[in-house]
């Protein structure tokens, strides 16, 4: 019998590579998406799921139908409002959503026998205070409505793991790129805006001085981890956070360099981190993480 996984925010760009991974991998995926990301050109829905809901995570109602008529095994948790000047904007909307929608595939997983959780969360919760590498036990310093958003809800996974018993998994993602990653707007990732910007014959838009440092991970790692994670016999792992990231980080000018093309300097943004830099050592120790791709290479490879 096939194991059974629901994938939330399945047709967006993290969560779509997921669903084909998934299916590719000999699960049943059934999908909910509300095609809400205001940063998507396209939403992906893989027609090899017969599950697919165009339904918001916030409605209980709707979303217990789905639980109790597919039946998942396992809950990867990707579903969000995920850009901080769009949570900036929206505030009551973003924590709606992260927070609320959150609690909801928990109690629905609860309640419906769901194995394990898997919970995306985001390296925006270290914020300014804490030095790299970021280490998954060090503080918190949320510093805007998305960060506060995802650290309350690491606390309701923590909570119904610890409370109620359901296996709970919790990753924090650093800057994310690859296939289907988001083009649209100015908020979309760095690496997209950039590539898009060149393929139109238009200088690259760095902010400040370009010296800020991300570690910038690919998508089939972040994929990678969740399978890991949900298949994994590990018992240490339950309960964890985890961070997903390459373990190198590169400037904004150094993107812009290997990309090759013109740059053009805008004001900075207040309230962002000079650098991230995730320390791998507890994912590849539980989880056997590892990351495998370079970024430039797969730009080099994205260009051919």
């Amino acid at each position: 019998m096939k194991k059974r996984a629901l994938v939330t925010g399945g047709a967006g760009f993290i969560g779509s590579n997921l669903v084909d991974q998934l299916i590719a991998d000999g699960y049943e995926v059934a999908v909910i998406d509300n095609e809400s990301s205001t940063v998507n050109e396209e939403f992906y829905w893989n027609d090899k799921s017969q599950h697919n809901y165009l339904i918001n995570i916030t409605d209980q109602r709707e979303c217990s139908k789905i639980f109790s008529s597919f039946k998942p095994d396992y809950v990867f948790h990707l579903a969000a409002h995920s850009r901080i000047p769009v949570a900036i904007k929206n505030p009551i909307e973003s924590c709606d959503v992260n927070v609320v929608g959150t609690c909801n595939m928990l109690q629905q997983s609860r309640e419906h026998g769901v194995k394990r959780f898997m919970f995306s969360s985001t390296s925006s919760v270290y914020g300014l205070a804490n030095e790299c590498p970021l280490k998954e036990d060090m503080p918190r310093d949320c510093l805007n409505p998305y960060s506060v958003s995802k650290a309350a809800a690491e606390e309701l996974c923590k909570m119904y793991y610890n409370l109620f018993d359901l296996e709970t998994v919790i990753f924090r993602y650093f800057n994310v790129y690859g296939e289907r990653q988001p083009l649209k707007g100015q908020y979309a990732p760095l690496i997209g805006i950039f590539q898009k910007q060149k393929e139109a014959g238009m200088p690259m838009t760095v902010v400040g001085d370009g010296e800020q440092r991300r570690d910038f991970t690919y998508v089939k790692d972040i994929v990678k981890a969740n399978i890991l994670a949900a298949e994994s016999d590990n018992a240490d792992i339950i309960g964890e956070i985890f961070n997903v990231g390459s373990g190198v980080n590169h400037s904004v000018l150094d993107v812009a360099n290997i990309i090759e093309g013109k740059t053009k300097f805008i004001p900075d943004r207040p309230g962002e981190a000079r650098e991230t830099l995730a320390d791998l050592t507890k994912s590849r120790e539980l989880l056997g993480y590892k990351p495998s791709v370079k970024l430039e290479d797969w730009i080099k490879s994205y260009e051919t």
